[in-house]
């Protein structure tokens, strides 16, 4: 039986191997077209939401005294313009020409000080005009708006918040390379790993369907049980040499994508936690590659096939997203849901948080699963009805 499987599996693999534009599309392309989508696309955002140009002085209209050492803290440019030039100045910010205007009230200090909260009366009012649109007058919107809500804190102030500017925030890099991690790479990886399985366990069942060669497979001594094993081995094989190059290409380009939020150098997963990480990629991709196998099985043309599996698509990535919601579950019944389990596996070792009981149920369900679909498998190419249906 063993010979029979690696015959089926040597088939398969020379297949795939011998041909080079398959081994360019299936394995290389995916990984360098992720790399130079995901880094470009990192670099688009970067420059769209971060200018290299240094913004042009803001523009104020009687500007206060108690706001000039504010402005200086800050490190924002000012000039001072005449009331007579507000309408022009809005011109220039509309046209891009420059980036903001403030107008304060002319005896800004004085109203302040004596202002009521208890009267009524409206508050002095600080009008500030900029362009949304322009990424330099944007930021100066957000740093000048801060900078208001402070002062405006400033002048009731009771109590102080860190006054002396230790850092409050405990988390780790190790912690916040790892939530990133965790939030993106099983979706990520999921998505990768089925793409691969659709993209070749069609042609391997449909596609032999169609070209005859399958039919006279099946009429020889071969057991079907081995043929279905050996074709989801080999397939399973190329489909982890493809999320392998797509995995790669996620990895390396992931920190332009995060626009530095993410650094390679804060990442701290073990020899033990790539372990499990491999057999948790590995059983779901035998899972995916038998589920894939019996649609295929089902399909009589390869259009077919392909409508089949598109709404699974959908599924694979609805699921994907749990990994995005919270943390792991504990309870490992949860890990016995087929696709939700290797998204949580997963979610919990790029978060440092594993558990080993839960993994192993992940990895046990999904070749309990993979088996399941191989009966399956094993069963339809027995069915002439199904196998050599028009």
């Amino acid at each position: 039986m063993k010979s029979n499987i690696l015959t089926i599996v040597k088939k398969e693999l020379s297949r795939f191997f011998t041909d080079k534009r398959l081994i360019f599309g299936t394995v290389l392309l995916p990984g360098v077209m992720i790399f130079v989508m995901y880094s470009f696309m990192g670099e688009a955002m970067t420059s769209l939401f971060q200018s290299n140009d240094k913004p042009d002085a803001v523009s104020v209209v009687s500007m206060p005294e108690s706001m000039t050492a504010v402005f200086h803290a800050a490190e924002i440019e000012y000039k001072e313009v005449p009331a007579s030039d507000i309408e022009t100045i809005k011109g220039q910010i509309a046209e891009k020409e420059t980036n903001f205007l403030i107008i304060f009230p002319e005896n800004f200090d004085a109203d302040v000080a004596a202002y009521d909260i208890s009267s009524g009366k409206p508050a002095p009012n600080i009008s500030f005009f900029y362009n949304s649109s322009d990424t330099n007058s944007s930021n100066l919107q957000t740093q000048i708006l801060g900078i208001f809500d402070a002062y405006e804190a400033t002048l009731s102030n009771r109590f102080d918040i860190n006054a002396g500017g230790q850092n409050a925030d405990l988390a780790s890099e190790k912690d916040l390379s790892g939530m990133i991690y965790s939030i993106l790479m099983p979706l990520l990886l999921i998505i990768l790993l089925f793409s691969a399985c659709i993209a070749i366990a069609p042609e391997s069942i449909v596609g032999e369907k169609e070209r005859g060669t399958l039919s006279t497979l099946l009429v020889t001594p071969l057991r079907r049980s081995e043929l279905a094993i050996g074709k989801i081995l080999a397939l399973s094989i190329v489909a982890l040499l493809s999320a392998v190059s797509s995995t790669l290409g996620t990895l390396l380009s992931l920190p332009k994508l995060m626009g530095g939020a993410v650094d390679s150098g804060g990442i701290f997963y073990t020899a033990g936690d790539y372990f499990f990480l491999a057999i948790i990629i590995l059983s779901t991709a035998l899972l995916f590659i038998s589920l894939v196998s019996v649609i295929s099985a089902f399909a009589k043309t390869m259009k077919e096939a392909e409508t089949f599996t598109s709404p699974l698509m959908i599924v694979i990535t609805l699921v994907g997203v749990s990994g995005m919601l919270g943390s792991s579950p504990k309870n490992p019944a949860f890990y016995l849901i087929p696709i939700y389990n290797s998204v949580q596996s997963m979610s919990s070792i790029f978060s440092y948080d594993i558990t080993p009981l839960n993994i192993l149920v992940c990895v046990a369900s999904n070749l309990v699963y993979t088996l399941i679909f191989v009966f399956i498998l094993t069963k339809m190419f027995n069915s002439e009805k199904v196998m050599f249906s028009n």
